[in-house]
């Protein structure tokens, strides 16, 4: 009976390791075929890191400069780190020349993934898969200048539905799309933007108004409703005022 055992785990360890999949056996390795997708960047950036975010994905351009290893990771529950699963990773020279992932090492750590594109100066290129209307990455870049373009009609013009970290960030519209610019070199450990489609605006809005229109119908009928308690009470002898007339100069009675 305990060899059986002992063989069953042996062999669930095997297939564990085998998969290559993340868990307390290991990480795994992002495969060559997610590492070569096709994509497409656009190389022209004037910050040293961008971010181009749709409703899926976001795609990462950094200007390495002379650095030689990019390490990533995000943030998990309870927050722990976690490996990034990148795919489409490109390196371009300062030449313009651009080389895929066949000369770009990729390798996953249990907290994070580790990036060593080609020696000397350029930008590197990923694909990150992604949902929702935040936006958070931490700055693995440090004292640098960043920029972040958000989905095609979506804003963060609104304090009550968007918010924007850090601050001191400029916003412009480029091809319908909103561009999110931190031109000073960034101080803190991640950016974050929360964003709205413009739609939600005008219904948020609608919502308000119409709150505020039940809340004021509200009161004019309370309003309503005590005066014609008051009347009632009239009627009924019951809001008879007493002056200081009526009572005399006298005590009260029985005094």
């Amino acid at each position: 009976m305990k060899k059986r055992f002992v063989l069953a785990f042996a062999l669930l360890a095997l297939l564990a390791a085998s998969a290559g999949c993340s868990s307390v056996f290991g990480p795994g390795d992002i495969s060559q075929q997610q590492l070569s997708k096709n994509a497409t960047y656009d190389w022209k950036t004037s910050e040293n890191v961008t971010y181009n975010v749709t409703s899926g994905q976001y795609q990462a351009v950094y200007n390495l400069d002379k650095k030689d290893t990019l390490e990533i990771h995000q943030e998990e529950s309870f927050g722990e780190e976690a490996p990034v699963e990148i795919s489409g990773v490109q390196f371009q020279y300062p030449n313009g020349t651009v080389v895929g992932a066949d000369q770009i090492s990729v390798h996953k750590t249990k907290s994070s993934t580790i990036i060593r594109p080609p020696k000397g100066p350029g930008k590197l290129a990923y694909t990150v898969s992604r949902q929702g209307k935040t936006f958070y990455v931490p700055t693995y870049l440090e004292d640098r200048t960043y920029e972040v373009t958000i989905p095609r009609g979506m804003r963060v013009d609104t304090f009550l539905l968007s918010d924007v970290r850090p601050g001191s960030y400029e916003t412009s519209m480029q091809d319908g799309r909103e561009h999110i610019v931190w031109s000073q070199p960034v101080k803190s450990d991640s950016i974050s933007v929360r964003y709205y489609l413009v739609r939600d605006k005008w219904i948020f809005a609608g919502i308000v108004a119409l709150a505020l229109l039940i809340g004021f119908g509200g009161l004019v009928y309370y309003r309503y409703q005590i005066r014609q308690l008051e009347r009632e009470r009239e009627e009924m002898g019951l809001n008879m005022d007493i002056s200081d007339d009526d009572m005399g100069d006298g005590p009260p009675p029985g005094m």
